[in-house]
């Protein structure tokens, strides 16, 4: 529950502002809940949260997580306490590449402080502080599960593995160029959880 302290404060920043999917993500949605016995919505949690995150700003607000609960039929709270346990969700404004760098042993033994170390001199930045561009947020995370391949890091969905500073200096300049083309209106998402 690393985020709980970080939720209340935003509690008091309710924007007001009408939230709501396009209607082809809210028929996705709904094929979503229907995938479980009535009563059982909120199962559909997760998947709906990740799709609420990539649709709706890029990080989840209260406002949005409210909204998600109406769609459920739960509590907000009940969405609050999922947003603050999984990493994977944001409760701030991110940017367009969210990187997680793993500061765990295994890691940090084969050269996770230098990739960190790194990134903070390239992009001018620290954990937790996102570029003047809005392009790059970095974060130092807990244990990202590939303890064999470290030093390792995670840019939104995608894994990098056995990292030198060369391949992240290539990795940035390939995520800067996709960033300024121009990208079709759909999201994967729709294939992912369909």
């Amino acid at each position: 529950m690393g985020q709980n302290n970080h939720i209340h404060h935003h509690l008091f920043e309710k924007q007001n502002k009408p939230v709501k999917f396009s209607g082809s993500t809210l028929e996705v949605v709904h094929q979503l809940i229907k995938r479980y016995p009535e009563g059982q919505q909120k199962s559909a949690l997760l998947p709906v949260l990740h799709i609420a995150q990539e649709e709706l700003g890029g990080y989840l607000s209260v406002d949005i997580m409210d909204y998600v609960a109406s769609l459920l039929n739960i509590q907000p709270i009940e969405v609050y306490e999922v947003a603050t346990f999984y990493s994977m969700f944001y409760l701030d404004k991110m940017g367009t590449y969210v990187i997680e760098v793993c500061r765990t042993g295994p890691c940090a033994i084969s050269g996770g402080e230098q990739i960190l170390a790194h990134l903070q001199d390239v992009l001018e930045i620290k954990p937790g502080e996102t570029t003047h561009d809005g392009l790059f947020t970095l974060k130092e995370v807990e244990c990202l599960g590939s303890c064999g391949t470290g030093p390792v890091m995670q840019v939104n969905t995608e894994y990098y593995e056995k990292l030198t500073p060369g391949k992240v200096d290539k990795l940035l300049e390939d995520l800067r160029e996709y960033a300024n083309q121009p990208k079709p209106g759909d999201s994967t998402w729709v294939e992912k959880f369909c």
